[in-house]
């Protein structure tokens, strides 16, 4: 009689849907999984060290390449925990701007997952339609800070500038002509809001769409319902935040639990599952996209009746407005100090977290006095989840683990980070 056992299968780190530069050694019997162990070290890029020798300010740009695809969220939760320390209070326009944004970032990311994640198991066509979204939205982050992905627009009191009063148009090229050009430009006729607007009057639509192609499809149900199942006591117990938890049934989400920003008056639901499987943890980001819109609906409208400020009035901590800097030797001396020396934040400790589109997303974060921070932990939301993998993944078959890799959301930038 030959020996049967059991042998083991190297996934990644250049796997397609690895999600990142994920390893993971499957244990295996046959076709079904005995043991899976994530490896990370792959990527490493040691920001929390490099966020330790730079200037507060200089860090911000480092916190979009995390996860890079939630550019914006990891942004506030680092802005948020030097206002914590510097007891800076943002402006309320910028807060109703950060939020907005914050819902912007959500669709950005839940649009990415959705798409990768269809990919993964076999629906091609949904990464298309995804894709399509995106590209509103990116045009956003395009027209406030001139970066489609690592915007770095979040600043320590406020935002980088107020929203722009009118949106980049495209213009006729040998592969559009002026009858392409006057439709891409219907919607773009005012201001950013009027865009944004614009869209939340689109997304539903678009949502249904993801649904008629998804939600029933009898292929997607067989790859995904009851695979990676997580009872709400273990999702308690690994650590899960975000959609994650949300999908085993559990009602936690910071921005009703722990509001920051002006959350606590924005009206929204917060979807959970039933079931905690991949199936679920589908429905659930799916509603969370229209809760987004509903919120940044509310945005727009206070947005569009009230103006003010959207940076904090202190040269000590912002620059001085270009044209004071020009003609004033007071403002040119803070602005070159902003620059140089940065600026000191008192002696303390503090943790920020925001509902990042993965889950918990916090800056632990300890200042000495200086002008660098002493030391700054980042709390991933991915980074528990990928724990989970093993438990998530025994029992099931090879196919499988693509279908949970692609439910948990996984961004390599930021777990390992």
């Amino acid at each position: 009689m030959s020996e049967i056992r059991n042998y083991t299968l190297n996934f990644g780190p250049q796997h397609p849907a690895a999600h990142g530069v994920l390893r993971l050694v499957l244990e295996m019997d046959g076709e079904v999984i005995e043991r899976a162990d994530p490896h990370i070290g792959l990527l490493h890029r040691g920001t929390e060290k490099l966020a330790e020798d730079k200037m507060y300010n200089q860090s911000l740009p480092y916190m979009d390449r995390l996860d890079y695809v939630s550019m914006m969220c990891n942004e506030h939760a680092y802005v948020m925990a030097i206002e914590n320390l510097m007891d800076v209070k943002v402006p309320l326009r910028a807060q109703y701007i950060r939020v907005m944004f914050d819902e912007i970032t959500r669709i950005l990311n839940h649009l990415m997952w959705l798409g990768t994640h269809a990919l993964d198991v076999g629906a091609m066509t949904m990464f298309l339609y995804a894709f399509r979204e995106r590209e509103d939205l990116m045009d956003c982050y395009e027209a406030v800070s001139g970066a489609r992905m690592h915007a770095a627009y979040y600043r320590v009191g406020g935002v980088y500038r107020d929203l722009p009063d009118f949106m980049p148009k495209y213009k006729t090229s040998q592969w559009h002509n002026d009858k392409d050009i006057k439709r891409m430009n219907e919607n773009r006729q005012g201001s950013l809001l009027d865009f944004i607007e614009d869209f939340t009057n689109r997304f539903p639509g678009y949502v249904d769409e993801y649904e008629t192609l998804l939600t029933d499809n009898r292929i997607w149900k067989q790859r995904t319902v009851d695979i990676g199942v997580v009872s709400p006591e273990r999702a308690h117990n690994l650590g899960f935040t975000g959609p994650m938890l949300r999908g085993s049934g559990v009602a936690w989400d910071m921005r009703k639990k722990q509001p920051y920003e002006v959350y606590a008056d924005m009206d929204f639901d917060i979807p959970i599952g039933t079931n905690g499987d991949c199936y679920d943890r589908y429905l659930v980001r799916i509603e969370e996209m229209r809760q987004s819109n509903r919120i940044m609906k509310q945005c727009i409208a206070w947005l569009k009746t009230n103006s003010g400020e959207v940076m904090v009035d202190d040269h000590k901590v912002a620059p001085p407005k270009r044209v004071d800097m020009k003609g004033d030797m007071e403002a040119l001396i803070h602005h070159f100090k902003l620059f140089s020396e940065g600026y000191c934040v008192p002696e303390g400790e503090t943790y920020a977290a925001v509902e990042h589109p993965k889950g918990e997303f916090g800056i632990y974060m300890i200042s000495d006095g200086a002008n660098k921070p002493f030391r700054v932990k980042i709390r991933a939301p991915g980074f528990p989840h990928l724990a989970a993998m093993d438990e998530m993944a025994r029992g099931h078959m090879l196919s499988d683990v693509v279908a949970i890799i692609g439910t948990q959301d996984i961004v390599f930038g930021e777990i390992d980070r």
